[in-house]
């Protein structure tokens, strides 16, 4: 099978952050930029979708943007990493389990980590139940993603996904768990660049 090609999702607002994350730097090297070299020897292309240095166009949801990137794919392109530009520590051997676990017989593979802590359900504050934390799994980037399904999923669902293989879930595909990484986290909050400097050695 040919090196998947891979899109790198850097259009958010960043709202949460208070400024665009994606150029935030993390020992002198824009978030972004770390996402395109986690998967860059992976992919023998990498698509980046945002606002920021040799980007492309996004959207306004995650899933314009992710089409956005599709349309810079070649036709005979099978399957696809996205992975988010605000992910910078995906390690290598993250992203190795992701692409050695793409198979035939499914359509997208994820990286989770158990949910370890207490799951609570609260409305207005109130704790209104307490959820069942077993088979429950936090999702990570890169996703590797076949691309003749997530066009489809993209064509027959009008909505957005927090996650791209939730596109794939709604349409009835298959979607694999791998292991994932505690230390590929998502930058949110100007906070979160402290603690990935740390994970990083940086700090």
């Amino acid at each position: 099978m040919a090196q998947p090609w891979a899109i790198v999702v850097a259009a958010g607002s960043g709202l949460r952050f208070g400024r665009p994350k994606h150029l935030v730097e993390l020992d002198g090297v824009e978030l972004f930029r770390r996402s395109v070299n986690a998967v860059a020897p992976f992919a023998e292309q990498v698509v980046v979708v945002g606002d920021v240095p040799g980007g492309i166009p996004g959207g306004d949801r995650r899933r314009d943007s992710v089409e956005a990137g599709l349309s810079h794919l070649d036709d005979d392109v099978e399957w696809v990493l996205i992975h988010d530009g605000a992910r910078p520590l995906a390690p290598k051997d993250l992203v190795a389990r992701v692409v050695a676990a793409i198979a035939d017989d499914v359509d997208a593979i994820v990286p989770a980590i158990p949910v370890r802590d207490t799951v609570k359900r609260a409305v207005d504050g109130v704790v209104t139940g307490t959820i069942d934390r077993h088979g429950l799994y936090a999702v990570q980037t890169p996703q590797a993603i076949r691309v003749a399904a997530l066009r489809k999923a993209l064509a027959d669902d009008p909505d957005d996904a927090t996650d791209d293989a939730g596109l794939i879930e709604r349409v009835g595909g298959v979607v694999r768990l791998v292991e994932g990484d505690p230390r590929n986290i998502k930058i949110t909050f100007p906070e979160d660049v402290a603690v990935a400097a740390a994970l990083a050695g940086f700090a």
